[in-house]
C-alpha cells in the first residue's frame, strides 16, 4: 500500500510539474521545432481558454508561438501525418463570442507571435499594374496597418468600426463596416493571400492563382487554411473627416434617406459619402457630457425616445483634406438636402481622419478604466433582406427590443449592396441587391449572460418563423444540418474545398461545422 501511495504522489507530483511548466513536456512525441515553441503553463493555458465573448471556455492541450509561416506550416504537417492529430485553432486577439477561437485538448497557435519580425507590413507606392497596395502579416492589427500606410499617405478602402483586430482574423469572416456600401466588405478588397493549408501547404493564392484556396479562406471562417500574409489595395489617405448624425422617429424615412445616400454615392462616387451607419437609440443618460449630441440637446432627445420607444440615427462621414476643406461643408450640405430626420437634429463634429476610424477604441478604454470591456459579450449578428425590413423593424424591434426594454446595447442597422461582394468568396448573405446588416451587441454579467442569449434565440425563432431569411454574420451553429442550411447553395463548394484542403478536418474546430 505504501509503495502503491508513493507512486500515486509521484504521479501528482508530475502532473503539477506539467501543468507549471514554461514549455511543455515530452507528453507528446514532438519533433524539437514543434516543442520549442509550444507551451502549456497555467497563464498561456488560461488566456488561451476563452475569447471575447466570455461564454465559452474550452482548455487547449497548449499554445504554440510561431516566429514565421514556416512554423505553422511545420505544425500542421506534423499534425496531419500524425496517426492521433490534435486540432488547431488559429488566434488573433480572440475576438470572437461563441468560442470560435477555441479547441478542447488542442493545440491554439498564438498569430499575434509573428508580429516581432521586422517587415510585416510593407507598402508598395509605385506599382503601375496594381496601384498602391500593402503586403501585410495576417497577425497584424488594423490599427497599424493604418498607421503604416498613412505615413505613405494611404489608407486601406474598407475598415471595420473597431481597428484592434488581426488582418486574418476579419479576412476569414468578412469585415464589415461603414464603407461596405462603397467598397464591399474586406474580402473583397484583397489581391493575394499567404494560407498554410490543413495539409501544411504554404502556399500564396489570388484570383489566378489557386483561386480555389483564395475564394475559400476569404470569409471561410479558418476552414481551409491559415491566413499569414495578405495584400491589401490602398488608396489616398483624407486627413480630417465630417461626421454627422441625424436624428429620426420614423422607420421608413430612416431606411429611405440611408438607401438613397448609399444609392447616390453610387452615381458620384467622387463627391459621395465616405461612410454609412445606422444605430437605434432607446436611452439617452442626460446629462451627459461624454454624448455626441450637445446638453441643450439632450431634454429633446430624451422626450423622443419616451414618447416613440425607439429613436432611429443615420450615422455619416465625408472625408476631406487640405485641398477639398473649402467646398466640404457645401458638399455635404448639398448630400444631406431633403432627408427626412426630426428638424433641429442634426449634429456634426469635425475630426482627424485617424481619430474617427478609431473611435471605437476611445469608448475601449473608457470601459476597460470600469472593469466593463472583459465581460461577456452574447453578440448576434444578422443580414436582414431588404424586402422583410418592417416585418423585422415590428417583430424585432418593436415587439422584442423595445418591449423588454433592452437599452444597455449598441444596436447596429444599416444597408448594404450585394454587387459590393464577390459570389466566389466562402462568406453568405441574402440573396437580395440590398440587405442590411442588424447587430446587437448586448454587454452582461457573468451571472446573466443567458438571460441575452435568450433574447438572441427569440430573436432569431422570430425570423425563421416569419420567413425573414435572415443569415448570420460571424455565425455559430451547434448541428451540421444548420450550417448546411446557413450556406444553402454554396454548401457543396464549401464541403468540396475543406476535402480539398483540411481533409481531416485539424483547423478551426471551434467553429462546429465538420
Amino acid at each position: 500500500m505504501a509503495a502503491h501511495n508513493n507512486f500515486l504522489l509521484i504521479i501528482f507530483n508530475c502532473v503539477l510539474i506539467l501543468q507549471n511548466a514554461p514549455f511543455l513536456a515530452v507528453a507528446l512525441p514532438l519533433p524539437e521545432p514543434i516543442s520549442a515553441k509550444l507551451r502549456n503553463d497555467s497563464q498561456t493555458i488560461k488566456l488561451a481558454s476563452t475569447d471575447y465573448g466570455r461564454i465559452i471556455e474550452e482548455k487547449p492541450y497548449g499554445v504554440f508561438f510561431p516566429v514565421n509561416g514556416s512554423d505553422i506550416a511545420g505544425l500542421i504537417q506534423f499534425m496531419y501525418g500524425s496517426p492521433t492529430p490534435m486540432d488547431i485553432a488559429a488566434r488573433g486577439h480572440g475576438h470572437s463570442v461563441q468560442g470560435q477561437s477555441l479547441v478542447e485538448n488542442g493545440i491554439v497557435v498564438n498569430m499575434t507571435s509573428l508580429g516581432g519580425l521586422d517587415g510585416r507590413i510593407v507598402v508598395s507606392t509605385t506599382t503601375a499594374a496594381l496601384g498602391p497596395y500593402a503586403d501585410v502579416g495576417g497577425e497584424q492589427l488594423w490599427i497599424d496597418v493604418l498607421h503604416a500606410t498613412m505615413a505613405k499617405g494611404l489608407t486601406p478602402l474598407s475598415l471595420t468600426d473597431y481597428l484592434r483586430l488581426t488582418v486574418g482574423g476579419t479576412l476569414s469572416n468578412a469585415g464589415i463596416g461603414g464603407q461596405t456600401f462603397r467598397f464591399g466588405p474586406q474580402i473583397s478588397n484583397v489581391l493575394e493571400l499567404d494560407v498554410v493549408t490543413g495539409k501544411g501547404e504554404l502556399l500564396t493564392c489570388s484570383p489566378t492563382n489557386n483561386p480555389e484556396l483564395f475564394y475559400g479562406a476569404l470569409g471561410g471562417l479558418g476552414q481551409f487554411g491559415v491566413i499569414t500574409r495578405a495584400r491589401i489595395p490602398l488608396g489616398p489617405a483624407p486627413t480630417r473627416a465630417k461626421w454627422v448624425r441625424m436624428l429620426y422617429t420614423n422607420f421608413s424615412a430612416f431606411t429611405s434617406d440611408q438607401e438613397l445616400l448609399i444609392s447616390n454615392n453610387g452615381k458620384e462616387k467622387s463627391n459621395g459619402l465616405n461612410y454609412l451607419e445606422g444605430l437605434l437609440l432607446l436611452e439617452l443618460k442626460a446629462p451627459d457630457n461624454s454624448s455626441f449630441y450637445p446638453l441643450p440637446d439632450q431634454p429633446k432627445i430624451s422626450s423622443l425616445i419616451t414618447q416613440y420607444g425607439i429613436v432611429y440615427v443615420l450615422e455619416v462621414v465625408k472625408y476631406y483634406d487640405q485641398q477639398s476643406a473649402g467646398c466640404v461643408d457645401q458638399d455635404l450640405e448639398k448630400l444631406l438636402t431633403g432627408l427626412r430626420f426630426e428638424a433641429g437634429l442634426k449634429f456634426i463634429k469635425d475630426v482627424s481622419y485617424e481619430e474617427f476610424l478609431d473611435r471605437v477604441h476611445t469608448d475601449e478604454v473608457a470601459l476597460r478604466s470600469l472593469g466593463l470591456w472583459d465581460v461577456p459579450h452574447p453578440w448576434l449578428n444578422l443580414f436582414i433582406p431588404k424586402s422583410k425590413l418592417f416585418e423585422f423593424e415590428w417583430g424585432v424591434y418593436r415587439s422584442i427590443i423595445q418591449k423588454r426594454k433592452l437599452s444597455s446595447c449598441v444596436l447596429l442597422f444599416y444597408p448594404m449592396f450585394k454587387n459590393k461582394w464577390d459570389e466566389k468568396t466562402s462568406a453568405v448573405i441574402p440573396d437580395e441587391d440590398v440587405f442590411y446588416t442588424a447587430g446587437f451587441l448586448f454587454s452582461s454579467g457573468f451571472d446573466n449572460w443567458q438571460t441575452f442569449e435568450e433574447h438572441n434565440r427569440d430573436i432569431l425563432k422570430f425570423c425563421a418563423e416569419a420567413g425573414i431569411g435572415a443569415k448570420l454574420y460571424l455565425p455559430h451553429f451547434e448541428s451540421q444540418k444548420e450550417w448546411v442550411d446557413h450556406f444553402g447553395r454554396k454548401w457543396p463548394v464549401f464541403q468540396q474545398r475543406k476535402a480539398l484542403f483540411d481533409p481531416k478536418h485539424l483547423l478551426s474546430p471551434g467553429q462546429k461545422i465538420f
